[in-house]
């Protein structure tokens, strides 16, 4: 019973946060007019979210570590619950904006505890197929976001988006109080002080602003390098900070741990290759070809439906042949996907998408079964982290690209920004099953 409510509460979770973070787009333009706001402002809503998810993910991995996962979650989803509903209520632009960072703030209290509990519940030799199960729970969670925002943008409006996070959201806070976790063990009670967060959500803060404004504002823009100088300031002193701490915010433990570093760089390029590659395609789809939104996201079910499928395969091939092999299988797989998107088919989506769930399912197993004792919520922060900066890099190499004069060379650039995550792929486990040590880890 403990692993089904562990289950159903990291599933749920994951699948709310990737559900807002799709149906949010399709909705902009009727907010947009109903608030009578500009482009820029209606691009902060998802900036402001991206911001603070970005800035507090491995912030709130360590809280849970020391606090307690469960804690963690509830807070995260009650807090995203009343939120979305400010947000629903919210009068004017400023006011959406704003609430939009605080939701992001609780979406990233959330996010860690969602694949740490699951570390908690399963067994080694079990794990695998949960993650798994919620791999595909997020692509679908992720292609029903367009098509219900579409029929929600339609009637009643924008606001009935947010209003239907709420009842989601509660539920999950609730059933989390049903988790039997065990409590965190004294050697992760360690203190935490203000002084690395507050480094660490500016380097990142910083970088993900940069990446958001590159693409309008340019790279070489004065504003783009100070933002990127702000964030390789922050990120200097935070390292020579942990360096010297007693207790570092990212333990010792963990930035040893080669299977989890090469996880982040996998993931990081890989979903970068991938969104930015889905960013172009649709742009190419519906301003090249003339397809409309729902004729467009009728184009790219195939890649969801791979992703579904493809899940479960994948963690049976983690079990049988490794992550160093199954991950670089599951690269090769989005490379050619990415490669192929400028026909705009069906075949190259499916493989898009088959390829991503292989790199997924293998990257977060090994990320949540190779973390070091006490450690599983910094390390899913981590995780979490390399997924949101991922994509804002693609989007921001995508658009700039854009001045290529063809869709074909950029898909070209983000195929070979998806590749570099092959070199990080051959660092991964061999055929140590998942959850067992593979390095300086130790189970917990």
């Amino acid at each position: 019973m403990r692993e089904r409510i562990a289950l159903a509460v990291s599933v749920g979770g994951a699948a709310l946060v990737a559900f807002d973070g799709t149906v949010l787009f399709v909705v902009q333009p009727s907010l947009r007019r109903d608030l009578g706001a500009s482009l820029t402002q209606v691009q902060w809503t998802s900036t402001a979210y991206l911001l603070t998810v970005a800035a507090f993910l491995v912030i709130a991995g360590r809280l849970g570590d020391r606090y307690g996962h469960s804690r963690l979650l509830a807070v995260g989803s009650l807090g995203f619950a009343a939120a979305s509903a400010g947000v629903a209520l919210a009068p004017d632009i400023g006011g959406v904006i704003v609430l939009r960072a605080v939701q992001g703030l609780f979406g990233a209290l959330l996010q860690p505890a969602t694949l740490a509990l699951l570390r908690l519940a399963y067994p080694p030799e079990r794990l695998a197929g949960a993650i798994a199960f919620r791999t595909a729970a997020i692509g679908v969670a992720t292609a029903a976001g367009p098509l219900a925002g579409g029929l929600l943008a339609a009637h009643p409006g924008w606001r009935a988006v947010f209003v239907l996070n709420v009842p989601v959201a509660v539920a999950i806070g609730v059933l989390t109080l049903f988790v039997r976790a065990p409590a965190p063990s004294v050697s992760t009670r360690t203190p935490l002080g203000p002084v690395a967060p507050i480094l660490l959500s500016g380097a990142l803060a910083s970088a993900v602003y940069a990446l958001s404004g590159a693409a309008e504002y340019g790279w070489t823009a004065g504003r783009t390098l100070v933002a990127f100088g702000v964030a390789a300031g922050f990120g200097t002193l935070f390292v020579r900070g942990e360096r010297r701490a007693t207790w570092p915010l990212v333990p010792a433990a963990v930035a040893r741990t080669t299977a989890v570093t090469a996880s982040m760089g996998l993931l990081l390029a890989v979903s970068a290759g991938m969104f930015g590659a889905l960013f172009t395609a649709t742009f190419l789809l519906q301003d090249v070809r003339g397809l409309g939104p729902l004729a467009t996201a009728v184009r790219v079910l195939p890649l969801t439906a791979l992703m579904v499928v493809g899940a479960p395969v994948a963690a049976a091939a983690l079990r049988r042949y490794g992550a160093r092999r199954t991950a670089p299988a599951g690269t090769v797989l989005v490379v050619l996907g990415i490669a192929g998107l400028e026909r705009g088919g069906p075949v190259a989506f499916g493989v898009l998408g088959a390829g991503f769930a292989a790199v997924m399912v293998t990257a977060t197993g090994t990320v949540v079964g190779d973390a070091p004792a006490g450690h599983a919520g910094v390390v899913s922060g981590l995780k979490q982290t390399a997924m949101n900066v991922g994509p804002t890099l693609g989007i921001a190499v995508a658009a700039g690209a854009g001045g290529w004069g063809s869709a074909g060379r950029t898909l070209i650039a983000l195929a070979v920004l998806a590749a570099l995550g092959l070199a990080a792929a051959r660092l991964l486990p061999g055929r140590t099953p998942v959850g067992e040590v593979s390095g300086p880890a130790v189970r917990g």
